[in-house]
């Protein structure tokens, strides 16, 4: 995997939490330092972690499914940009709102949900046999970055629906697109 590659990986998986980080920037309205610190040291910590417990799990049984290993990449990219992109486009009404989402459960939870994706790229990393180390680092750096970026814009701006949904969205396609290069990668195109 390239560095453009690496980078546009890492882009894709931090739209969940920079979208999530929009959103708490308009629910906080005045963000302190110790709340952005919580935020981003969370998510950039658990984008980290979920590749690398992916890439773990995919250690246990690469074995088995090297002559298909593309295709199963292929498919849990193409899953996780296609519920990305699906979340992106519900209803207002469907999408959930944390009160304070700086604090306890809910910063687990949230750091949690929007790192799972990455628990995906880290097993698709392990099939396909590129080392997790630096990916995981870049992948959590830039996680943070986007949550300190998206809070302070979620301050600004104070209507992050629409923003949120578009770096979501944007987030999926570039994740099937990643999905798509794998593919040609291994010559599945010609």
């Amino acid at each position: 995997m390239n560095f453009l590659t690496l980078l546009g990986t890492a882009f894709a998986l931090a739209m969940d939490a920079f979208a999530v980080s929009i959103a708490a920037g308009v629910t906080l309205k005045k963000v302190s330092f110790r709340q952005a610190f919580r935020l981003s040291w969370h998510f950039g910590f658990f984008q980290a972690l979920m590749p690398v417990l992916g890439w773990s799990t995919g250690l246990t049984f690469r074995s088995y499914i090297e002559r298909f290993d593309h295709w199963l990449a292929f498919g849990l990219l193409v899953f996780v940009g296609g519920n990305m992109i699906r979340e992106a486009l519900k209803a207002d009404s469907e999408r959930k709102q944390p009160a304070d989402p700086t604090r306890g459960g809910t910063l687990v939870i949230l750091s949690v949900a929007t790192s799972i994706d990455a628990l995906a790229v880290g097993l698709g990393l392990s099939l396909l046999k590129i080392s997790i180390w630096f990916p995981a680092c870049i992948i959590g750096v830039v996680a943070m970055l986007f949550t300190l970026i998206g809070l302070y814009l979620g301050r600004k701006i104070r209507t992050s629906a629409h923003l949120s949904r578009y770096a979501e969205i944007v987030g999926g396609l570039v994740l099937i697109a990643i999905s798509l290069n794998i593919l040609h990668e291994h010559g599945v195109f010609g």
